[in-house]
């Protein structure tokens, strides 16, 4: 959506407080009810217009980009959810035409409560044509994850429209007034810097990918005589790792070799956040020939990479076999690609294609709308860490040369709705070709493509430096390794990752096959829950929340599997209650799903339950609370169809520790539930 909008009438723009919004503020991203409408999904008018930034005009008219109520009554409403939750200190509503029928506001916060913030007993019209209706407030203990705006619009004769719902933990306003011609750049704290001789040659050095820890980079080298084949025209992948964090140095560039480099043009499209996958463009054929029609996927092995294996995409073709980029997001479940179809704005369009449930084949691909995509061509995406920011380069945005890289946010999950692309400014942007821009998980430095000043005149990579302002969105790198609770031995496993609120997978990732290592990346706002799994294995999850954290951070954290047997304990580390209370939290759910299926797919099997405490207080006072656990848990599993004769309880109290309780660090690993294989 656009980040700014012309007002005809002042000659000034209403836009999103940059500040607010990339620190601090978070729009609606989902509709979860609405009184009435007008139209449904995309049309006009419909619910849908009132996620993402603030997008509606001219303002002060009736607009295709909003919200209309279809009926006229004293208790229309709709109810939104947000990407991330909050300890909120506002919440705004954008009423851009016809404003003044706000009757209540209330925040839902992540266990569904609702807390109101907001009445107003007499709605009627006001002198403004439109309005920013901002209510600040002192925050509370809750974390907010939704809005519901409730309307009396017989109160304001005519037609009644929203535009946006957002909320901020600050008090300042998250819309704000510019001048017309107050387009700030993307600010960057040096010029570009090339990466230096290690890393370019005097040859074509393109198509840079960083990986997302940082530490590794691939990208494709033209016409070298080291390439595979050799000669003119061959493209091969080349990779450096980083020597020197600090000075930012790195070692003598590497021919990735076979099989991934073959006779012909070779080109690395993206890394997965392991390090363990690679996408590459062209499909292997076993007879060592390359077909343009599509795309492969390589894994690493203890020897190497695999042979690279097609990606299976539903209704996939390209019109134009010479020009393809793709990028497998960090979740490994997103793929972008820029390709040329029919059903797109013209040339070469920026599209999207999801991982299927069967975890091999791919989605139709989707276009992401005429927001990114131009009659020209828009090509090299990239899409941060965060899985928001798009970085992608255009001939049809404008800009200061044949091509510019520009970015833009993603507003809500239907990947068609996007703030304005804004270009990254003459930094980063030239008169000559600038693509291929990508940025590690931690945000700080970009690494991009740039004919200018190159070795030898040639096309080089370069690196420059974001400020905090304009980096991506906040994400922690989780690392450890999958390991056989017994043996401590490595296990080769796909290591999954939810968010723990919703219950929504996000993403999945392989281990090394050396050494059993994973790397996942967790965008901040939420509390997830991350698991390995292998056959043959009882997975034990664990959990992180990252719902505060406002720097990038790395985080150390090994997974245990234990063998399926009788008498073997499984903790449920990702089962949480209530304060000194056996009341589940709903955060809990994900994981007793999961115990659920394994009691239903294994009917002969029978567990039993063990609650455990830290010793602070009444040691049979913990005891109890420990049963009572316990039994809760049993309960619910009980209401999903598990028969209670294959499910025993007890409770410990403190009587069992498994870690020190002298300090809180360790003390609350104590407090746990169990459940133990007594048949089988």
């Amino acid at each position: 959506m656009n980040v700014t909008k012309l007002l005809l009438s002042l000659g000034l723009v209403v836009g999103v407080n940059t500040l607010a919004k990339a620190q601090h503020a978070v729009w609606a991203s989902k509709i979860v009810a609405v009184s009435s409408q007008k139209a449904e999904g995309k049309e006009a008018f419909s619910p849908e217009k009132v996620l993402g930034e603030p997008n509606a005009t001219p303002l002060g008219q009736a607009s295709n980009e909003a919200w209309i109520p279809k009926k006229e009554g004293n208790n229309e409403f709709i109810e939104v959810r947000f990407g991330k939750s909050l300890i909120a200190k506002q919440v705004t509503v954008v009423e851009n035409f016809n404003p003044g029928s706000v009757t209540k506001i209330e925040l839902v916060d992540t266990r569904g409560a609702k807390h109101q913030v907001y009445s107003n007993d007499s709605p009627g019209p006001i002198p403004e044509q439109f309005r920013s209706l901002q209510v600040t407030f002192s925050p509370g203990t809750y974390r907010t994850i939704g809005v519901v705006v409730t309307m009396n619009t017989k109160a304001v004769n005519g037609v009644n429209q929203i535009d946006a719902i957002g909320i901020a933990d600050v008090a300042e306003s998250m819309v704000k007034k510019e001048f017309k011609n107050e387009q700030p750049g993307v600010s960057f704290d040096s010029a570009m810097v090339n990466l230096g001789p290690n890393v370019n040659s005097k040859y074509v050095d393109t198509h840079p990918v960083i990986s997302p820890d940082g530490r590794t980079l691939f990208f494709a080298r033209q016409e070298s005589p080291q390439n595979v084949g050799g000669g003119k025209d061959v493209q091969d992948v080349w990779f450096s790792t980083l020597t020197n964090a600090e000075k930012k140095s790195w070692s003598q560039a590497k021919n990735i070799g076979s099989p991934i480099n073959t006779p012909g043009p070779n080109g690395l499209a993206s890394v997965s956040s392991d390090g363990n996958t690679a996408v590459l463009i062209n499909v292997y054929n076993p007879d060592g020939s390359l077909d343009p029609k599509g795309l492969s996927m390589t894994r690493r092995t203890k020897t190497g990479w695999s042979q690279p294996v097609k990606i299976e995409i539903e209704d996939f073709y390209n019109n134009d076999q010479e020009h393809v980029d793709y990028y497998l997001a960090t979740s490994g479940k997103v793929l972008l690609m820029a390709v040329d179809r029919r059903d797109g704005q013209g040339e070469q369009d920026i599209f999207v294609s999801f991982l299927k449930s069967d975890g091999k084949t791919w989605s139709k691909p989707r276009n992401l709308g005429a927001g990114i995509n131009t009659k020209k061509p828009e090509f090299a995406p990239f899409l941060a860490a965060d899985g928001k920011t798009l970085y992608f380069a255009s001939e049809g945005h404008g800009g200061y040369g044949k091509s510019d890289v520009f970015y833009a946010k993603r507003l809500d999950d239907t990947w068609t709705n996007w703030s304005k692309p804004r270009n990254l400014g003459a930094s980063v942007n030239s008169p000559d070709f600038d693509a291929y821009y990508t940025v590690s998980a931690a945000g700080e430095d970009a690494y991009l493509v740039s004919a200018r000043n190159g070795i030898g005149g040639s096309k080089d990579i370069f690196r420059i430096s974001l400020t905090p302002t304009f980096r991506p969105e906040v994400v922690t790198l989780v690392r450890g390794k999958a390991l056989d609770a017994a043996s401590k031995k490595p296990v080769a496993a796909t290591i999954r990752y939810e968010n723990l609120l919703t219950g929504e997978e996000i993403g999945v990732a392989e281990t090394s096959p050396i050494d059993g290592s994973y790397t996942i990346v967790l965008p901040s706002g939420a509390h997830y829950g991350y698991r390995a799994e292998a056959k043959d294995y009882l997975a034990e999850s664990d959990n992180l929340d990252v719902t505060d954290r406002q720097k990038y951070s790395e985080v150390n954290q090994d997974l245990y599997l234990v063998p399926f047997a009788v008498g073997q304990t499984i903790k449920l580390n990702n089962i949480f209650f209530a304060q000194s209370k056996y009341n589940l939290r709903e955060n809990s759910y994900p994981e007793l799903l999961r115990l659920v299926r394994i009691l239903k797919d294994y009917p002969q099997v029978e567990i039993k339950l063990e609650g455990h405490t830290d010793n602070q207080g009444d040691p049979q006072l913990n005891v109890k609370l420990s049963q009572d656990r316990v039994n809760e848990v049993k309960r619910y599993l009980v209401s999903k169809g598990i028969s209670g004769n294959r499910i025993t309880t007890e409770g410990f109290g403190g009587s069992k520790p498994i870690a020190s309780n002298e300090q809180e660090e360790t003390r609350k690993l104590n407090r746990r539930v169990e459940f133990r294989i007594t048949k089988k």
